[in-house]
């Protein structure tokens, strides 16, 4: 693949031509929905933008016109300020926008059933039947409810190969039943049907990428970022006139991608074009740090040959070792999986364990002696066992008893998380929650192209689950 230059992926539109001004909130006649899609696309095109907008709403906020409260909550909609853009419109004019938009800010907020009411109250004022029939859908998704979602979906099919939106949704749907191919299938068709439908276009390459199709992604997210247009029609979860974070997660994934290849350069290029119109975008900006540091990293083939060795060695799991009950019980009571757990673990650590005594002391030191190792020998100052970065880590004993078993036992890509931190964790054939529970942050950071970006997005992550990484304390 030829190396991708600023002017494949800069946006080949100029972000002037939908000035505020062009498009205004709070003129005498209300903006239509396309129109206040293209409103949000622009204020969310740059930092300075949303901050002009920002200060316009504030302006208004103290008056108290139907009229001026339907249209500061629909900004405040817009800058994502969802309990109070749902506060003002409850408080608005009657009409199709302010009962579509009210349901999109509720459905933000976690109230499924109050959005449903009141998209089913837009169409009493004229709301398209079929956008409404598949923002419904949405909604019983982001609710997990599956079920009511395909029946919605069963009512709407003459609109099969048809509307875009609905093959749309249908995808997202399906990718949420864990069905992936016949997402993709879908995903194809709303893009023939809306070649520039920018959220269809992003999760067909975010799928590929999964999938490991990397080159298909690049191609996909490439797509995006030079198409990117305001008038490209945007349905899914947010609701009309959230577009804007599609063509800036676009770039940071392609960026991703881009350093996984070696090609810093062009990855480096993808956080800039992020940076020059959001400039103080906290992913964005870690992100550069870390591909800058991966300029800098020497790999040393030989060197990590040796690491491998070792690693397979330290990842031989306990159960393939002839043990007695007594010390297998012992050690999955103090969740010890592996010899690499084992040398992590002094002498003292096990016999302060209820039950181990000696005799399963001296189970385990045959064990490791036999590998040519013994207990505690991580844990040691001295340089003579040079334990790799991808295999030392948890160095303290066993896992929070708080821990919820039933999570940890989940597989990491239960957890959503980007692409690069999915990958750097395939690496360390990290494959349950569990496992990454056990590992340290020093650990993760010692993984080639591992960043603060991708550590605080698991530590973020683990943290909303009541869990964290181990600790060296």
């Amino acid at each position: 693949m030829e190396p991708t230059t600023q002017r494949e992926i800069n946006p080949p539109y100029p972000a002037a031509a939908y000035l505020p001004e062009r498009i205004n909130l709070f003129a005498d006649q209300l903006p239509s929905m396309d129109e206040i899609r293209k409103l949000s696309e622009f204020v969310h095109s740059t930092e300075s933008n949303e901050l002009s907008f920002s200060q316009q709403i504030e302006a208004n906020m103290g008056k108290s016109s139907p009229k001026t409260l339907l249209s500061v909550g629909i900004g405040l909609y817009i800058l994502a300020r969802f309990a109070e853009a749902a506060q003002m419109l409850q408080k608005a004019t009657d009409c199709k926008e302010k009962y579509i938009y009210l349901a999109f800010a509720l459905r933000r907020m976690g109230k499924f059933e109050q959005a449903i009411e009141n998209l089913q109250k837009s169409l009493d004022y004229g709301a398209d039947t079929l956008s409404i029939a598949l923002q419904i859908v949405a909604t019983y998704r982001v609710a997990k409810n599956f079920d009511a979602a395909a029946k919605e979906l069963k009512n709407l099919l003459n609109f099969e190969k048809v509307s875009a939106e609905y093959h749309y949704q249908l995808a997202r749907l399906q990718e949420s039943q864990g069905l992936y191919d016949q997402a993709v299938g879908n995903y194809k068709i709303a893009l023939e049907l809306t070649p520039n439908h920018q959220r269809a276009l992003f999760h067909l390459a975010y799928r590929c990428d999964l999938s490991g199709d990397e080159e298909a992604a690049i191609d996909y997210y490439k797509q995006i970022a030079s198409r990117q247009d305001p008038s490209s029609p945007d349905s899914g979860d947010a609701g009309p006139g959230r577009a804007g974070p599609v063509y800036v997660n676009a770039l940071l994934n392609l960026a991703v991608l881009y350093e996984d290849k070696g090609e810093f350069d062009n990855a480096s290029q993808c956080v800039d074009l992020v940076l020059e119109s959001h400039p103080n975008h906290q992913r964005a900006i870690l992100f550069k740090k870390d591909i800058e540091s991966s300029k800098t990293m020497v790999y040393d083939e030989e060197k990590e040959k040796k690491k491998s060795h070792k690693n397979q060695i330290l990842e031989t799991p306990i159960s393939d070792f002839e043990l007695s009950v007594r010390s297998r019980n012992c050690l999955k009571r103090t969740n010890i999986q592996t010899l690499g757990d084992l040398v992590r673990t002094t002498e003292a650590e096990l016999l302060s364990y209820k039950n181990f005594g000696e005799t399963s002391l001296k189970e385990i030191k045959v064990i490791l002696e036999s590998k040519g190792l013994n207990l505690g020998m991580a844990l040691e100052p001295a340089p003579s066992f040079l334990l790799s970065q991808e295999s030392r880590g948890a160095e303290t004993t066993e896992q929070s008893p708080t821990e919820d078993q039933g999570i940890t036992n989940k597989l990491v890509d239960d957890l959503q998380l980007s692409v690069r931190s999915r990958k750097c964790l395939q690496r360390l054939n990290i494959r349950t929650i569990s496992e990454l529970t056990r590992k340290t942050e020093a650990e993760l950071l010692g993984c080639k192209n591992f960043g603060v970006t991708s550590l605080n997005e698991i530590k973020r992550t683990l943290g909303n689950l009541g869990l964290s990484l181990r600790s060296l304390d």
